[in-house]
């Protein structure tokens, strides 16, 4: 094999291996997406979650004064 022929091989290879770095970086930039998105969505349900308890501990608070505990 001569230099000039291992020289395309290589060149290939680099080719090659620049688009696999590229689809996986691209990957993980949606990850990255994905990972923000139900970041957020969990904080929302977390607060929800919080008001829901504050709502049920008002409530109980108002039954027990009303059977007079």
């Amino acid at each position: 094999m001569s230099i000039d022929e291992r020289l395309e091989k290589l060149t290939e290879r680099h080719e090659a291996l620049s688009q696999t770095v590229g689809i996986i970086a691209g990957m993980q930039r949606e990850s990255q997406k994905r990972f923000d998105q139900v970041t957020h969505n969990f904080e929302i349900v977390l607060d929800s979650i919080k008001h829901l308890e504050t709502i049920a501990t008002s409530h109980e608070d108002r039954i027990e004064d009303l059977e007079g505990h």
